[in-house]
């Protein structure tokens, strides 16, 4: 038997099932493919070969996944005994002493985690380059980033280490580096997946975890396997009636898809991320869709101005709460931080609690304004970033300040940020590559608790366009 690296989760559950595989063998041959490829990407940080062994020998074949390998990001995802670093020197001893709820999802569905991957500081950036661990290179192209912030899983999984990893999105971060790395990327709705126990919200209810994957039938199995929340949760996405992989198996009917290429916020768009959605409207079309051009109205300057704001909360919050917990001030904290969360807390640490919570019902209407816009559409169709993978360092507030980088980003970001404001499904589906070889992704956002819709539509651009045959330069099975 080869190295496995031509089967997805599902697929290599399946040969566990057959008896043609033990989930050993294919530990150890997602072990082998990292051992080659991760010195020069460095996806992965932390390496737990012996706890993936015992949880390998301890699968069943009546568990989801059999005993197959699996990734988790270094974030909210906790496992008992293991350190949570957050990619910083301020977190990087913290050992949780209990597995989160997702964790332990994660495990009675049968995954043997063998090691946590990179991400920013604090997943507070579009990139992953922390100073704690250095910078995740992308397999398309070292000298780029590999998007963030779950850039170690968009790498890894890109590379063929895994066919899946775990990740996180509070503004797009599974999707920016599935669409920077070439791979399938799914934000669920709002409430899908708890964060408990741990956090029932973080920073207004914009972050989500799920995975990114190769196929999108891997993106439905986990989904199945992990969603629903825990008592006492703020929010809770309703039981979908059947489950996604029997949705994903049905005919898709006709979807009536708005598509748009410019930015609301008036930034920049790359033409290379134009031609994507162009491309990928063309094919929605040929597939029986009706494609229309259309967007929501959004005052994107207010947007710009009160989302500054509101993102400077997140490293604000971590900072502050890390400064209780020891008993001690902030601001005597902030200088083991890197320079971009240095800038955020300085805006942060000025918010006053009203200015948050006003700013938070603005963005509310938002998510009303474009869920009101998806009443007469059933996807909403974009490019998943302003530009193509950038060069790494483009998002380096030491060298370029702050303020300059927060402009970076809401260029880069332009597209990713309203699905999370809103709490709604979206997806970065990888159907073009640039002349020069870098991947540029097509976001597809859908209505509240409607993942069903975005799978069937996956699944359906899988087929006629997949994506899984192309590899990048640097990959394990080369």
């Amino acid at each position: 038997m080869n190295d496995f690296s031509g089967f997805d989760l599902v697929g290599q559950a399946g040969l566990v099932k057959a008896g043609e595989a033990s989930a050993e063998e294919l530990l150890q041959g997602a072990i082998a493919r990292a051992e080659k490829v991760n010195p020069r990407l460095n996806a992965i940080i932390r390496s737990l070969h012996d706890e993936a062994r015992t949880e390998a020998r301890a699968a069943t074949k009546d568990s989801a996944f059999a005993g197959a390998p699996f990734l988790v990001k270094d974030l909210y995802c906790h496992m008992a005994g293991v350190p949570t670093t957050r990619a910083s020197a301020l977190t990087k001893d913290f050992v949780p002493d209990h597995d989160s709820e997702l964790m332990k999802r994660y495990r009675r569905a049968g995954l043997s985690t063998f090691g946590k991957t990179n991400l920013c500081e604090f997943g507070t950036l579009g990139t992953t380059e922390p100073k704690l661990f250095g910078p995740t290179r992308n397999p398309w192209d070292e000298t780029r980033s590999s998007g963030g912030s779950s850039g170690g899983a968009g790498a890894a999984v890109a590379a063929g280490i895994v066919p899946a990893a775990h990740g996180g999105d509070g503004a797009g971060s599974i999707r920016i580096p599935a669409s920077c790395c070439g791979v399938f990327g799914l934000k669920p709705s709002r409430g899908r997946i708890t964060m408990g126990p741990d956090l029932g919200d973080s920073t207004g209810g914009i972050v989500n975890e799920h995975v990114l994957s190769l196929t999108v039938r891997d993106s439905a199995a986990l989904l199945d396997a992990t969603r629903g929340s825990m008592p006492g949760d703020p929010y809770t996405a309703p039981t979908p009636e059947q489950s996604y992989l029997s949705v994903l198996r049905g005919k898709p009917r006709k979807l009536r898809i708005a598509y748009s290429t410019g930015s609301l916020l008036g930034t920049f768009v790359d033409p290379e991320c134009v031609q994507a959605t162009l491309e990928a409207a063309r094919l929605c079309e040929s597939l029986g869709h009706e494609v229309i051009e259309a967007a929501p109205q959004i005052d994107g300057e207010t947007y710009r101005k009160y989302y500054k704001r509101f993102w400077a909360m997140t490293a604000t919050r971590a900072i502050t709460a890390l400064a209780r917990g020891r008993g001690v001030k902030p601001d005597s904290l902030v200088s083991d931080v890197e320079p971009f969360n240095q800038y955020l807390f300085g805006v942060g640490a000025k918010i006053t609690a009203a200015d948050y919570l006003i700013d938070l019902n603005w963005f509310h209407g938002i998510g009303r304004d474009i869920a009101n816009f998806l009443g007469g559409f059933d996807l909403w169709l974009t490019p998943t970033l302003g530009s193509p993978p950038p060069a790494l360092g483009h998002f380096d507030a030491a060298t370029h300040g702050g303020e300059e980088v927060m402009e970076r980003f809401l260029q880069f970001l332009s597209f990713t940020t309203f699905a999370n404001m809103a709490g709604l499904p979206s997806m970065s589906v990888p159907l073009y590559w640039t002349p020069g070889g870098l991947p540029v992704g097509t976001q597809f956002t859908g209505r509240f608790n409607d993942e069903g819709t975005l799978f069937q539509l996956a699944g359906q651009l899988e087929e006629a366009l997949p994506w899984s045959r192309r590899r990048p330069p640097i990959h394990a099975a080369a």
